[in-house]
């Protein structure tokens, strides 16, 4: 088995009000609607367990689960590492931040994700790897992008 790390960060500004952008983004049954991949989120207080469907693209069957705890500073940053309950082996795991700041058009909205996956792979395949999660990160991310702006009401301007 070999981790693979793919990384992505984003920014827009959102022409909604930050309390709405905050509240969409710390409710795990939104989070998962407005999500590409993601089956369903069980939050149990400040730990989500996520629980994707079959990844495509990797060359392995891979539908992974995850576990994430959340640390907030009210309203302008939501960081999430991954915390997998004790004694349990999870071969996904993410991590990042959400940072919201008020702007005259509506919200800056800053993502940073990194993913790391376990995958029965050689180490030779990690540029191959690499690019496919990429591909399906910006894939998620766009996906996400849209649900999140439709849920709002909003449009997305550069930032």
């Amino acid at each position: 088995m070999t981790w693979f790390e793919a990384r992505r960060t984003s920014e827009a500004v959102v022409t909604a009000d930050r309390r709405a952008v905050w509240d969409a983004l710390v409710d795990p049954d939104a989070i998962a609607s407005m999500t590409p991949l993601v089956e369903r989120i069980e939050a149990v207080g400040d730990h989500w367990h996520w629980q994707l469907q079959n990844v495509p693209g990797l060359g392995v069957s891979l539908a992974p689960a995850f576990t994430v705890r959340f640390e907030t500073d009210e309203p302008q940053r939501i960081e999430f590492v991954h915390d997998p309950p004790d004694g349990r082996r999870e071969r996904a795991g993410v991590d990042g931040v959400y940072l919201l700041a008020e702007v005259p058009e509506g919200t800056h909205l800053k993502i940073d994700l990194g993913v790391r996956v376990d995958l029965p792979l050689p180490r030779l395949a990690r540029p191959a790897v690499a690019t496919t999660m990429q591909g399906v990160l910006a894939s998620m991310g766009k996906g996400f992008s849209s649900a999140l702006l439709d849920r709002l009401g909003a449009e997305q301007l550069d930032a």
